[in-house]
């Protein structure tokens, strides 16, 4: 019996849809799930009559597949991904390839790529993004590891992920964790960007006073210019969408917006690395407040905002709102972008950040239409440290930033929250600002803590006895 080129090992939905993208493109599957009844179900339904089989057992699984062992993990990250190498690993030799492509924290990557290569087994971290649809129809696909290991699997992931322009959205990344750092980045993106949307469909509603189907004309659009992204076009199908009761069904839907994780580690990661990312991380954070429902509804009884309603003209505001939301989006993008280059930096990556934006032109959540321009920007300028500083994006954010200030304006004059908006902006702000006010915070700090400071005139580190009068500074180099 010939053996599988393949396997796969977990059949939720995501896991199905691969298995069922890759033997569409002419290669064999073995597949196996916990649950194994599953994997029966699969075999009887979706998979009929195809190049797929199916396995009960661990050891039934890694003997179906041809040498070298190509093994790919759908399964949930953290402790699942541990138990099913862990069970694995006494059926494979030297060589066979673990392929993780759940959304596993990068630093468990790391720490999995070492314990594997001393064991002489290949291991691959893979980020793939598009959902259930990009899984079936072609994801993209970030791929981090040994170079030699990404080589085996080269051909199969290239021919399964999102093509455009006859370029597969698919790549190698760079060491251990580099893929899933990558994909991680992607999704903390995706949250700022879902969180602008969803701030300028808060003002365009409760300011404008627009309905779902003026709603979903604008946004559709929208769809057509600069906005032309995966999110805007499902953001106008979402506003066609009439439930049973015959309300549009977006306006049934609880706001109570959930989170997998990745923002979140987005964000921490901008923390360890001391890079600001302020938009990602309001975007995790306005998601969090948005699950406290039941004191937010009483807070709404008992605390009161501004009673002003709007007073300008609705098609300036709206055309201020688009402005608005390309260029926070912008600053978004150039947050992820420079989280990306000092990773780089501090785990030893060769990231290729101008490539990493083309293979998200296709089949992940965040493509749009506007990425080749960060990759010219990467083109024109390697080592460039900010997206702000080129020439395109410097000058489509300075010419949006008087109505982006209008927008922020209104929304704080009528107590419409839009922290993306003002995080953005204020981002923007901070980083064109030739001096800030941290020279207070350093001096309050050495102040009370004798933590020291730096100088504008003089080279060393210093100290100062603040609290005695004419008491001199203190060198402390």
């Amino acid at each position: 019996m010939r053996k599988c080129d393949l396997g796969l090992i977990g059949l939720a939905v995501m896991g199905k849809n691969l298995v069922l993208n890759i033997e569409r493109h002419r290669y064999s599957v073995a597949v196996f799930n916990r649950t194994v009844e599953r994997v029966d179900e699969f075999l009887t339904e979706e998979a009929r009559g195809k190049n797929i089989v199916g396995t009960h057992t661990i050891e039934e699984l890694v003997d179906a597949l041809e040498t070298p062992r190509k093994i790919i993990l759908m399964v949930k990250a953290g402790k699942p991904v541990d138990d099913f190498i862990d069970k694995l690993l006494p059926y494979l030799k030297g060589g066979d390839l673990i392929i993780d492509a759940g959304n596993s924290f990068f630093k468990d990557t790391i720490r999995r790529s070492r314990y594997l290569a001393e064991k002489s087994v290949l291991y691959i971290g893979t980020g793939v993004s598009g959902g259930e649809e990009g899984a079936l129809k072609g994801p993209s696909i970030m791929l981090g590891g040994q170079l030699g290991a990404y080589k085996l699997v080269e051909p199969i992931f290239s021919r399964i992920a999102a093509q455009v322009d006859g370029v597969p959205c698919s790549a190698y990344i760079g060491s251990d964790g580099a893929g899933h750092y990558v994909k991680m980045i992607h999704n903390g993106i995706e949250y700022g960007d879902i969180q602008l949307i969803s701030e300028a469909y808060s003002l365009m509603r409760n300011v404008l006073g627009m309905g779902a189907k003026e709603l979903g004309g604008t946004f559709a659009r929208w769809n057509q210019g600069k906005l032309n992204s995966y999110l805007i076009e499902i953001t106008a199908d979402i506003f066609t969408k009439i439930d049973a009761t015959g309300n549009p069904l977006v306006e049934m839907v609880l706001d109570e917006a959930a989170q997998k994780g990745t923002g979140k580690w987005a964000s921490q990661s901008a923390l360890d690395l001391g890079v600001p990312a302020s938009t990602i991380a309001e975007a995790v954070f306005a998601r969090c407040i948005s699950a406290i429902k039941g004191e937010r509804v009483g807070a709404a009884k008992v605390i009161k905002g501004p009673h002003e309603k709007y007073q300008g003209n609705k098609e300036d505001l709206l055309e201020a709102i688009k402005q608005a939301l390309y260029a926070a989006k912008i600053c978004s993008y150039a947050q992820g972008f420079s989280l990306m280059r000092e990773a780089a930096r501090e785990y030893s990556w060769h990231l290729d950040l101008g490539r990493i934006s083309m293979i998200w032109r296709g089949g992940c959540i965040i493509r749009a239409k506007f990425l080749h321009k960060i990759n010219e920007a990467f083109q024109r300028e390697p080592n460039l440290s900010n997206l702000l500083l080129d020439p395109y994006f410097k000058e489509v954010v300075e010419k949006a930033q008087d109505k982006w200030r209008k927008v922020v304006i209104v929304a704080t004059e009528l107590g419409i929250p839009v922290p993306g908006f003002t995080s953005a902006l204020t981002y923007f702000d901070s980083y064109r600002t030739a001096r800030l006010p941290a020279n207070l915070i350093q001096a309050q700090r050495d102040y009370f803590g004798a933590h020291t400071y730096r100088r504008i005139d003089k080279e060393g580190i210093f100290h100062t006895e603040w609290m005695v009068k004419d008491r001199p500074e203190i060198r402390m180099d």
